[in-house]
């Protein structure tokens, strides 16, 4: 009798938890590594919320809380959601959890049954469709290729629907492409939407702030609030506020969902963190003046990133609206053979041999549902993301 699930046969580890995890175990052992795989910001959480952090360890706010959620952390999300995206929720509305991966969990836990469709588009960050399959759930992934600059169009969403589907998940800016739909473009999806009141709308804000030049962030409920009773939105602290070990995420949603989440949670984890809540309650409502220096300074990250790399022999690397990533194409390098003598027959090869012969890793394409492409995390100084740009330059000139 096998011992371990059948569940465990359907999903697989993280494939940028396994790039970066590679990368350290090379750097350990004494190689010059540059790693580009990790998508988390690379300057500290700010002060005041470190501060805050160590007034709840000392005021000994360091116990169980409820289950989802401090109130003042809830109070302050619906605060947040109103003035910075015209969504109106109470605290039942809100669910805080123990980071944003866990709130898509709790969500997909709650709602999927064998059968259930839930639609993802591709290119998609790598844990959707594992988390679908481990709900019970059906992913259907959707492709949107290059000449549509990696976004859905409303024909492809209206062909993918059936009378099966459950969730549409939506995720602007993108991970892991940096792609932002537009107002215009997300108005158009909602329309499709609108069209077909069984779908649920699973919106993954998570780069909301990280958007360059004058891209306008919206999300699906506030474009469309006939929307909004089925729409989970959700967000969290780890990207704007450089807080990813912190693993705090929350959502607003409908009442009877956010009860439904609670559940899932309450058998799991439990509360978050009750030092990272106060953290996380901190960053909301203390001062926001870091988050456009940050902006900026991540656009010119992209500028350098996309520049470099579209002077690489065999890449087309499109400009992304925000997040801080870029997915470029490496049809043009396909077939060829490298300076050591591999073949790149796809991109998880061609992410093999610059790894190994060059010291710079990223995540293939294939990981993310679009090949042959890969990922690209620029949350990193300027001169490193030079040198590794330069290494990719010089690994692809050497193809032969």
């Amino acid at each position: 009798m096998a011992f371990l699930s059948d569940t465990l046969s359907r999903v697989k580890p993280s494939p940028t938890i396994a790039v970066t995890t590679k990368a350290q175990e090379l750097k350990a052992a004494g190689r010059d590594v540059i790693g580009l795989g990790a998508g988390e910001p690379d300057f500290d959480t700010p002060e005041n919320i470190r501060e805050a952090a160590k007034r709840a360890i000392d005021a000994g706010k360091t116990r169980y809380t409820a289950v989802d959620g401090i109130p003042e952390l809830k109070k302050a999300i619906c605060v947040k959601f109103l003035n910075e995206n015209g969504l109106s929720y109470q605290p039942n509305q809100i669910s805080v959890a123990t980071g944003g991966k866990q709130i898509l969990y709790n969500a997909l836990m709650a709602t999927c049954n064998p059968g259930d469709e839930v639609i993802i588009p591709a290119p998609y960050w790598v844990s959707y469709p594992d988390m679908v399959l481990l709900a019970g759930g059906t992913p259907v992934p959707v492709v949107a290729t290059i000449e549509t600059d990696f976004k859905l169009t409303p024909a492809q969403l209206e062909a993918a629907i059936t009378p099966k589907t459950k969730w549409f998940i939506f995720n602007s800016p993108s991970n892991p492409t940096g792609a932002g739909y537009t107002r215009a473009e997300l108005r158009a999806l909602c329309d499709v939407l609108l069209r077909h009141p069984h779908v649920w709308i699973m919106s993954d804000d998570m780069y909301e702030h990280l958007v360059f030049d004058d891209f306008e962030f919206t999300t699906p409920a506030q474009i469309e609030p006939a929307l909004y009773d089925r729409t989970l939105t959700c967000n969290g602290v780890s990207k704007s506020y450089a807080m990813t070990g912190w693993r705090i995420g929350y959502a607003g949603g409908p009442v009877h969902l956010i009860k439904a989440m609670s559940t899932i949670q309450s058998q799991s984890t439990s509360n978050p963190s009750s030092v990272s809540q106060y953290a996380a309650l901190e960053a909301l409502t203390g001062p926001q003046d870091f988050l456009a220096p940050n902006r900026k300074l991540f656009e010119g990250r992209r500028d350098l990133v996309v520049s470099m790399l579209n002077a690489a022999k065999g890449i087309t690397c499109p400009k992304p609206e925000g997040a801080f990533y870029v997915y470029p194409d490496i049809s043009g390098c396909i077939g060829k053979t490298s300076a050591a003598g591999t073949k790149i027959t796809d991109d998880e090869v061609f992410a093999t041999a610059l790894l190994e012969e060059t010291g710079v890793a990223v995540v293939f394409g294939a990981a993310f549902g679009l090949s042959p492409n890969f990922r690209v995390s620029y949350a990193t100084a300027n001169e490193v993301l030079h040198e590794a740009c330069s290494r990719i330059q010089k690994f692809c000139a050497d193809l032969t």
